[in-house]
């Protein structure tokens, strides 16, 4: 998860009842494969004093900044959350790197266009004669 990750700041008043996504948070950060992923990411954690609910602030590797609002999103959201905008972040680099432009434009011809999908095939199951359908040598 850290490996999209430059920094990660962690802002929470310890006596908040909402402060457990965050608390959860800060141990994933602190776990060894996150950590070994990206040993440069900075993880930070201020403890707040006033009334503001927790917040988790995440700056990737871009450059780009997100603040979640960590009172009401579970920290296995915010993750999934990561991992998501990550592997986006690594497609576009893909495609960077390969010399195509991003974002990638699709005709609205090619759009419109009828998919043919994969073989389907008709089997039918002893005296009952139910079709099942037979996708690349899987039952379904």
């Amino acid at each position: 998860m850290l490996k999209f990750l430059s920094k990660v700041k962690v802002e929470f008043n310890a006596l908040d009842s909402r402060t457990a996504a965050c608390m959860e948070f800060i141990a994933q950060c602190n776990a060894g494969k996150a950590r070994e992923s990206n040993p440069a990411c900075q993880v930070t954690v201020k403890r707040r004093t006033d009334e503001c609910p927790p917040q988790i602030t995440v700056t990737y590797v871009n450059g780009t900044e997100e603040v979640i609002d960590a009172a009401s999103t579970p920290a296995q959201d915010i993750r999934a959350r990561i991992l998501e905008r990550g592997r986006h972040l690594e497609t576009e680099q893909m495609f960077r790197d390969s010399g195509e432009l991003w974002p990638v434009m699709i005709p609205t011809e090619e759009l419109q266009l009828e998919f043919s999908g994969t073989k389907v095939r008709f089997y039918f199951v002893s005296c009952f004669q139910i079709p099942l359908l037979h996708a690349e040598g899987f039952l379904m």
